[in-house]
């Protein structure tokens, strides 16, 4: 096959499109490099089924030649990513999404949309299945971010109802790796970071709040199995395991022997309390779960950071 992965130069896209090649596929990839880096793709310059365009899929967009999917991996996708760049969210959830759709349908070609767990707000069901409709603030500050995933939804939706489009929606929990920024804003890597500089490891609220942490590999290998043998309706891709958010700062302040201190600071608006991923849906369809534990995860996106650059580890700003 010959696919487009908009959001290429991303953390998940770039691992994806590393899943599409080990397959023996072409990959065209499309960024524009507002949170995606080019180190994430730099291994590929030399791969002869690989080609990269730097483009805003929230403008027009052409791609030559023949494609088999669509797969629409494009937005900040971080807190602090989404609420310094409200406008560009909205626009690729939206525009972004109209001009990926539109693509695949000239083309003939499958489309995967990248939804998120943010599409149930704070939930007031635990787990979070398929069917549950989701508790969103829409004009709260995280709005920008979850109703542009939740209009993306429905989009795709029109398009498969309406035009027969192929259609598949991934709904991510988090998820971590190598290739995430530094101080993008998630926990997993704002608190490697703080560990790995002997910082205060920063905790919003007292740290009760739950979160179920994905490692990449196993992210990525549910997506492409989606992608590959799925049904048109929403599936939750996620890492059902679930820890506080005082136990994962723990869980890396162990790991990296820091002997920084825990700091905590106010809970921000909308924070969902709870987060946890049913995955009934993908066991039963995809016959996948996660493989990959959380002190294993943690140990390889440790040793990644500790990789880096110095420059690359810098606070933002």
């Amino acid at each position: 096959m010959r696919v487009l992965i908009t959001g290429g130069a991303g953390f998940l896209g770039s691992h994806l499109t590393d899943r599409f090649l080990a397959d023996g596929h072409e990959v065209v990839g499309l960024d524009n490099f507002i949170t995606g880096h080019p180190d994430n793709i730099a291994h590929l310059a030399s791969n002869q089924k690989y080609e990269f365009v730097q483009h805003n899929i929230s403008t027009y967009t052409y791609v030559k030649g023949k494609l088999d999917g669509v797969l629409h991996f494009a937005s900040p996708a971080s807190p602090i990513d989404y609420l310094e760049l409200p406008i560009p969210t909205l626009k690729v959830g939206a525009l972004g999404t109209h001009n990926a759709l539109g693509l695949a349908k000239e083309k003939g070609a499958r489309f995967f949309l990248a939804s998120t767990s943010e599409v149930y707000g704070d939930p007031l069901v635990h787990p979070q299945p398929e069917t549950y409709w989701g508790n969103v603030n829409p004009v709260g500050p995280r709005g920008v971010y979850d109703e542009a995933k939740r209009f993306a939804e429905a989009l795709t939706m029109a398009y498969h109802r309406f035009h027969g489009l192929d259609t598949r929606i991934v709904r991510i929990f988090n998820t971590y790796g190598p290739r995430m920024r530094p101080r993008d804003g998630r926990v997993v890597s704002n608190f490697i970071v703080q560990a790995l500089r002997n910082e205060p490891i920063t905790i919003y609220g007292d740290g009760s709040q739950t979160r179920s942490f994905c490692y990449a590999s196993d992210e990525v290998e549910g997506i492409y199995q989606l992608f590959m043998k799925g049904d048109s309706d929403p599936c939750n891709i996620g890492n059902p395991d679930e820890y506080t958010v005082r136990q994962l700062a723990e869980m890396v302040r162990e790991l990296t022997k820091t002997t920084a201190p825990l700091v905590e600071r106010p809970l921000p608006e909308d924070d969902p309390k709870i987060r946890k991923p049913d995955i009934t849906r993908a066991r039963a369809m995809l016959g996948w779960e996660a493989k990959v534990g959380i002190r294993e995860g943690l140990q390889k996106t440790i040793d990644y950071f500790a990789s880096l650059p110095a420059e690359r580890m810098k606070p933002r700003g």
